[in-house]
């Protein structure tokens, strides 16, 4: 089969929910996002939100993911590793492996492998205070 490049919303939501759908199931990182998100049918919104602003730069985001980050870092007693990012970041690129390939699909595990870092710094920064 072959696989297209992400070219719309309809592929960033197939994107996401596949990939979610993943991280709820793992067993390390499933109980911290199982635990904090309640709602998941908007969290899953919110996020294909996200990736459509950071993918395509229609403006359809408008949250802040660093305060979100150092909220749930908080409320897991700062517990997150660098090692969960890795396996966010495992999970991410698997589940866009077996979905897309191309430009989009490039850029997609680029920004989220530099925003795990920027994530992670910003927690650990604010865990300074």
């Amino acid at each position: 089969m072959s696989k297209s490049d992400i070219k719309s919303r309809a592929d960033i939501t197939l994107l996401v929910s596949s990939f979610y759908g993943k991280i709820r199931v793992d067993e390390i990182l499933g109980p911290i996002f199982n635990g904090i998100i309640t709602d998941w049918d908007a969290h899953l919104v919110l996020l294909t939100d996200f990736w459509e602003t950071q993918l395509f730069l229609k403006r359809k985001y408008y949250g802040n993911p660093v305060t979100a980050h150092q909220e749930v870092d908080d409320k897991m007693k700062h517990s997150i590793t660098p090692e969960h990012f890795g396996l966010w970041l495992n999970h991410w690129f698997a589940t866009i492996d077996e979905l897309f390939e191309g430009e989009t699909t490039w850029i997609a595990k680029n920004r989220a492998q530099k925003m795990s870092t920027m994530l992670y710094m910003k927690m650990f920064e604010n865990r300074q205070k």
